[in-house]
């Protein structure tokens, strides 16, 4: 049996995806299986004209509806009479019944498909926004996307094949075996046992496929994700010229995947369908045997005969579609698996305090606790922007951190720079100051409040970043600019450009304010997402403001207009700013040089250099490369 039927972690997952529509499903399978049964009355009703046309009485079930009818109709019962209310049973049953259907099955099959299917990715887009950072760091968009993708997709076609086809022809199957029964159990059984021998025989098999199944769509997988990074990095394919080593690398995965599909996973199944095939043959031949024989020897009429060999007819032509289905199913399991797995992931510090019933995202001047969200909004958790490292110290990995007993102020309206080779810390302890990690011994302290005693996203809003590779969504400026905030007026979206220097270069831009900005900005340069970054932040009205690398992979022409940027913000809220270049940072109010994780040196720019400590030694090494004329 396939091992995705018996997994009852994976069933429980799949009823809770159906469970808001079970009342709709229960009644839409239960009609659609009462129409499979009721078919077997076409068969019933042929054999007993076959009798009457043939001089026999019908049977009991059959003489007493035309018994009734003649009653009802007050005429004789004669051979006309019987063949008319046969033929009228057959009628109701295929005539009548042939518009009906398509509603009670089809039409809701796949509306509770669709909603399904719109829970599943509403969920799946929940997960993504609460997935911790370093998911991110081994996991690319395009081998996420193609998982969720395959995964919503499998459990789309999967319901209405389940509850449209695979139960109701195992109902109908089950009602054969009955009716079978009732005429001749000497035919019956045998027809039950070669039918569960040749059925179980198929699910069997398709047991063993689904482990070559997974292990294909693993490497499926990593085919896609290959595939979304070309994408993503072409300009760096077409600046290096690897056009065909690129083209022959993915060529020859699909030709392995080709040479999987079609030698390993499709040979074994046209081995199980000729198996299959032979067996069922192999059984109709048997069951046209026994009921020739019970016939011949007067042990059942002729017309059930033909009811039995036309049911057993029926029976044994479900094999295939049962079958099919269960392939088709076992196909699914390694996406519907990957699906899961995905799902199941461990989500991030702050899922606890994201609740996606509220879309919008306000300015949050107010921070609660967390373990006290009923106080009313109250002045008391105003920051004013004090950031205390207290003894902070973590690692990624615990026998190795990245930060020891790292001890840093950040008074309100102070600009506090973090320096030091790279690796030694600094992007980490901004991973920490916005909780994407708790540290493993410490605290982070914002107004002498532990904010893991906060409500993590109300947090996070009175923070602000511009990292070195500034975000920008395909949209308009004005929308990239309003990101933080939305319902920022338009004299504070000219107030923040302002001193971030956007407005010198959108009145440049073909629609101004309302450029389309392409996909990652691709339209601006480097410097012009920079400033649209602190314009950005800006509009938020952060009590701390960080500036991660901002300048570090810029021009010089770009760098000095980011600079004076930063300039007219220092002094107007609490900043931390982490620089590679250390000119970035000659007015900060203090400057902590870290080391290999540790503090190294704390001071002013002037300080530092008369201590001719590492501080020193880096703006040397800065002064000299920048000195070096130009070849």
């Amino acid at each position: 049996m396939l091992q995705w039927l018996f997994q009852s972690k994976m069933i429980q997952r799949v009823r809770s995806y159906f469970r808001s529509h079970w009342r709709t499903s229960f009644l839409s399978i239960g009609a659609h299986s009462c129409f499979e049964i009721i078919d077997l009355l076409v068969p019933y009703a042929i054999g007993q004209i076959i009798n009457v046309l043939s001089g026999r009485s019908p049977d009991a079930a059959a003489g007493w509806l035309i018994n009734s009818m003649a009653a009802l109709l007050g005429l004789p019962v004669n051979q006309g009479l019987s063949v008319a209310v046969l033929m009228g049973v057959i009628f109701a049953i295929t005539v009548v019944r042939a518009p009906i259907e398509p509603w009670i099955s089809g039409w809701f099959h796949w509306l509770i498909t669709l909603n399904a299917r719109r829970d599943r990715q509403a969920e799946a887009i929940a997960k993504i926004l609460t997935l911790p950072i370093e998911f991110y760091d081994t996991n690319n968009p395009g081998r996420i996307a193609n998982r969720i993708a395959r995964g919503v997709e499998n459990y789309l076609w999967s319901y209405p094949e389940v509850a449209g086809q695979l139960i109701p022809k195992l109902v109908r199957v089950l009602g054969i075996f009955i009716v079978m029964l009732t005429i001749d159990w000497r035919v019956a059984l045998p027809f039950a046992l070669s039918f569960a021998a040749v059925l179980g025989y198929s699910l069997r098999s398709l047991g063993n496929i689904v482990e070559k199944e997974k292990k294909l769509d693993r490497y499926m997988e990593n085919t896609a994700s290959h595939t979304s990074e070309l994408v993503t990095n072409i300009k760096t394919v077409k600046a290096f010229a690897t056009e065909t080593r690129e083209y022959e690398r993915q060529r020859q995965r699909l030709s392995r995947e080709l040479f999987v599909v079609t030698y390993g996973i499709h040979t074994d199944y046209v081995v199980l369908a000729t198996r299959r095939n032979t067996g069922l043959q192999l059984a109709s031949f048997g069951i046209l045997a026994l009921a020739l024989y019970a016939t011949v020897t007067g042990q059942i009429s002729i017309g059930y005969f033909v009811t039995l060999m036309t049911l057993a007819s029926m029976g044994y032509s479900e094999v295939q579609p049962i079958s099919l289905q269960s392939e088709l199913l076992a196909r699914r399991f390694s996406p519907l698996q990957r699906f899961h797995e995905f799902m199941e992931e461990p989500v991030g510090l702050d899922a606890q305090d994201i609740s996606f019933e509220d879309t919008g995202a306000p300015k949050a001047a107010i921070v609660p606790f967390r373990d006290a969200p009923q106080l009313p909004p109250s002045p008391q958790y105003q920051f004013r922007g004090q950031v205390e490292f207290r003894d902070l110290t973590f690692g990624y990995d615990r026998d190795r951190p990245v930060l020891n007993h790292i001890n840093i102020t950040l008074n309100p309206r102070e600009t506090v720079a973090l320096v030091g080779r790279s690796g030694s810390g600094k992007s980490t302890l901004v991973k920490l100051l916005f909780r994407y990690f708790d540290p493993d011994r410490g605290s982070i302290t914002i107004d002498g409040k532990d904010i893991r005693a906060l409500d993590t996203r109300g947090y996070r809003r009175r923070l602000a970043i511009v990292h070195q590779e500034v975000d920008v969504f395909n949209g308009t400026v004005l929308d990239n600019l309003r990101y933080g905030r939305p319902d920022a007026s338009w004299e504070e979206v000219q107030q923040a450009c302002a001193i971030a220097r956007v407005d010198e270069f959108v009145r440049t831009l073909p629609d101004g304010y309302y450029t389309i900005v392409g996909e990652r900005g691709l339209r601006l340069s480097g410097g012009q997402r920079q400033r649209l970054g602190i314009a950005r932040a800006l509009l938020v009205d952060p009590d701390v403001l960080v500036f991660d690398e901002a300048t570090s992979s810029l021009d010089s022409e770009s760098e000095r207009a980011i600079q004076e940027a930063m300039g007219s913000i220092l002094g107007t809220r609490t900043t931390l700013v982490i620089a590679h270049r250390l000119s970035t940072v000659r007015d900060a109010d203090k400057i902590v040089v870290l080391d290999d994780g540790d503090i190294a040196e704390v001071g002013t720019h002037h300080q530092l250099l008369k201590q001719r400590g590492l501080y020193h030694r880096l703006h040397t090494l800065q002064s000299s490369s920048e000195a070096m004329p130009a070849l």
